[in-house]
């Protein structure tokens, strides 16, 4: 019997590279970008889609010998794709000069189709980052290079901070420990949430000997899956069932014995480890306006398309308003997005003792972080609604952005932590002081006056008062930034 590919819902014509586009203008490395979104919608929307209904990858612990092996295996097309985006410079193209831009608009393009597949890169990132800023000048010169590598060898990275307790409160739940013995150190723990797994580098957050039991005991190390005589030198006990993410495999691990190099000064570790957190705030930010721009489009295209009452449903009074107001805090989301990549590009190479404008940076990133997330969330909620029964189904595209933009509101910490970690910030470093002088030269002066009163009021505040009222101020801010920083790009206010 003949068969017959199924019917599928045409795409909509919205594609990742059109925002970006019309706000900043014109884009670095049109050609490069351009081709690889024509691949997306061609070849690698397919390969995603199938990955995404695979669901779990498998865990091949052992081969035929009865060897420990911990392999990850996934669909045959999943390595090309994840390839692709590696030759592209989803990673190498950060450390080019003015590569940083082209960097995270890869990652758009990549999260308006697969916010998952976007992960790797931004672990891998995290990993040459510290590495490169931190590691012993022999290890840079051994192992930078994998993880910059532009062909199928290149190497992958991981970032492993959360345990079973939680990640939030890294002082208190991280119970990995770290002893030197010789001239490596030697971890021994579990890493709970460990995405990325069977990545060949890791950077780990474990206990100093002899250190405070807080933060300020706390190291950053890099281990590698491999050690120098072929043993494994980590193991994976199992992989994680996700709603979502799933072209990232996430899974537990165990540390027994495994040797590592510490990176940077002991002293320093919660602040490279900062570092490392705020840097995949950033792309986190940059995939939640993606897939804020994804789940729009479909929304969009099917109020486009659907007749009721006898007009398209887009066509409707209040449809078309609410499909102009997603559009607007599209565009605002977008802009705060963007001005966190460029905050980023300014001071990605500090190093401690920081700037004003590295914590500025820093509130910046948390501001993004949270109200992109939110806004994701809130913007696939709708257009599953826009969709009616079609968007719940999950044989159509709609219900999947839900899900992915749910794992990324709790990526690198959910809304209360980036609106508690922006309060210190602000408490202990002024970082809004940096924030309003540029906020100054676009926004009203009343508006600015009064963003300015209502953190002077909340600082006042006894802490257990200033900690439960920070929401809606955290909030105002953050919309309030993405206004202004959208008049900037010269888009519509």
């Amino acid at each position: 019997m003949e068969s017959r590919k199924t019917d599928m819902p045409a795409a909509p014509s919205e594609r990742p590279l059109d925002l970006p586009g019309r706000l900043l203008g014109s884009l670095p490395e049109p050609e490069l970008l351009q081709d690889y979104q024509d691949w997306w919608g061609l070849q690698g929307s397919e390969v995603s889609a199938a990955v995404d209904r695979a669901g779990t990858p498998w865990l091949r612990q052992f081969d035929r010998f009865g060897r420990r092996i911990d392999q990850i295996l996934f669909p045959s097309d999943y390595r090309g794709s994840l390839l692709k985006g590696y030759r592209n410079g989803a990673v190498w193209r950060f450390f080019e000069p003015d590569g940083i831009p082209a960097a995270f608009l890869l990652g758009y393009l990549i999260s308006f189709y697969d916010p998952g597949l976007y992960c790797p890169y931004t672990v891998s990132l995290g990993t040459a980052v510290v590495l490169d800023k931190y590691g012993e000048p022999e290890l840079r010169r051994r192992l930078l290079p994998k993880l910059l590598d532009r062909t199928e060898g290149v190497w992958q990275g991981a970032t492993w901070f959360t345990e079973a307790k939680g990640g939030s409160d890294l002082g208190a739940n991280v119970e990995t420990v770290a002893r030197r013995r010789g001239e490596h150190w030697h971890l021994t723990g579990e890493k709970y949430f460990a995405s990325n797994i069977g990545a060949e580098l890791a950077v780990v957050a474990a206990r100093l000997p002899g250190a405070p039991p807080d933060v300020r005991g706390l190291g950053l190390f890099l281990v590698p899956r491999l050690w120098e005589n072929g043993d494994l030198n980590y193991l994976v006990r199992r992989l994680k069932d996700k709603i979502a993410t799933r072209s990232v495999p996430t899974g537990e691990v165990e540390l027994k014995e495994s040797k590592g190099w510490l990176l940077g000064e002991p002293e320093q570790g919660i602040y490279h480890i900062l570092e490392v957190l705020n840097l995949s705030r950033v792309a986190n930010a940059v995939a939640s306006v993606a897939v804020t721009h994804r789940a729009l489009a479909e929304a969009r295209f099917f109020a486009q398309q659907r007749i009721a009452f006898g007009r398209p449903l887009s066509a409707q009074p209040l449809m078309a308003r609410q499909i102009a107001d997603r559009e607007a805090q599209l565009q605002e989301c977008f802009a705060l997005a963007w001005e966190a990549v460029r905050r980023l590009n300014e001071v990605w190479r500090e190093r401690p003792p920081f700037s004003e404008r590295f914590h500025t940076f820093r509130l910046v990133a948390h501001l993004a972080k949270f109200w992109t997330a939110e806004t994701a969330v809130q913007t696939a909620k709708w257009a599953m609604e826009v969709n009616g029964g079609m968007g719940v189904l999950a044989e159509y595209p709609v219900e999947r952005w839900l899900r992915e933009a749910m794992i990324l509101a709790i990526w690198e910490g959910p809304a209360h932590r980036q609106i508690l970690d922006g309060l210190e910030a602000m408490e202990r470093k002024g970082a809004h002081r940096g924030l309003f002088r540029d906020l100054a030269r676009v926004l009203p002066e009343e508006e600015l006056k009064e963003l300015d009163d209502g953190a002077n009021r909340l600082l006042a505040l006894p802490p257990v008062e200033r900690e439960s009222a920070a929401e809606p101020y955290f909030r105002r801010l953050a919309q309030a930034a993405g206004k202004g920083f959208l008049i900037r790009l010269g888009g519509k206010r």
